[in-house]
């Protein structure tokens, strides 16, 4: 005998939800927000779907797929209001923003991909950082950077924008070519790291590890200069503009960074840090003064 081939008048939820490849939840989930009414229920309490809404299930399934959102869902079907009481907008709208939003989608996915060819060109995470940095220091020989300069880089480069991290990038090329200036850059990072709590910030030691520093970064300076790459600096700002577009979203002030990536510095450490770096700008301003 064949089975009946006589299709139900209406069937529960569970069934609705695996006719239309969703889920019950989903469905409740609609009902909550107004983008499928509410049906009857039998005489069990449950509710029961009927062919209509069977039909709106489908084709919220499709709009799904289709990358549409739920609340434009309940525009195209003629169900939302605004705050004035007004109808929706039609259709054309709701594709129209849905447009705009895969344009957008699809420049993230272009930047992600990039990403994932410049870590797999590089080999290392030094490929996640902004190609205006991996570009500065990929033809360095492997392990000639550090996981503290990358740590580094990534830190500048979320404080003060890809630009930053490419300009700070000559000091770790200088690093990684001069053995002499990483040794006293090691000694340097030891000699602070011994700054802790321990040490009062008025210590003769602070003061003197504050000038060594500063004449660390100016012997730093000078190899810069004396390999040319101040001068790709000024290249890089030509692009910058270029390598930022589609992130200006995402950009954060260097003031308010600052204020969110914690450095746990003991005050003999922060005294030195701060006396380094005024020092480092007097030293400069000198330099240029004599240069003019």
């Amino acid at each position: 005998m064949y089975p009946s081939l006589t299709p139900p008048r209406q069937v529960k939820i569970g069934d609705a939800a695996a006719f239309a490849g969703i889920t019950p939840r989903a469905i409740r989930h609609y009902h909550e927000i107004g983008l499928l009414p509410e049906p009857e229920r039998g005489g069990d309490g449950r509710r029961r779907y009927g062919h209509d809404d069977m039909t709106r299930l489908l084709w919220i399934r499709k709009m799904a797929d289709a990358g549409i959102s739920l609340d434009d869902m309940r525009a195209a079907f003629g169900e939302a209001r605004d705050e004035a009481g007004d109808e929706a907008p039609d259709i054309e709208s709701v594709l129209s923003r849905l447009e705009e939003t895969l344009a957008a989608q699809e420049a993230a996915i272009k930047r992600r991909r990039a990403a994932v060819q410049r870590l797999q060109a590089v080999g290392s995470p030094l490929g996640l950082l902004s190609e205006l940095v991996t570009d500065r220091l990929s033809h360095l020989p492997p392990g000639a950077l550090r996981p503290s300069d990358l740590d580094a880089l990534l830190v500048t480069e979320r404080i003060f924008g890809p630009l930053g991290a490419a300009i700070q990038a000559s000091t770790f090329i200088v690093l990684a070519t001069h053995p002499d200036l990483r040794a006293e850059e090691d000694r340097l990072e030891a000699a602070e790291a011994a700054l802790d709590d321990g040490v009062e910030p008025d210590d003769p030691r602070v003061e003197e590890l504050a000038v060594q520093r500063c004449a660390h970064q100016m012997a730093l300076n000078q190899a810069i200069e004396a390999a040319g790459l101040d001068a790709a600096e000024e290249k890089i700002f030509e692009i910058y503009d270029a390598d930022l577009k589609g992130e200006e979203g995402t950009k954060m002030s260097a003031a308010t960074a600052i204020t969110k990536m914690p450095y746990d510095f003991s005050p003999a450490r922060m005294r030195c840090v701060e006396l380094a770096g005024r020092l480092v700008g007097e030293a400069l301003a000198d330099a240029h003064s004599a240069d003019s």
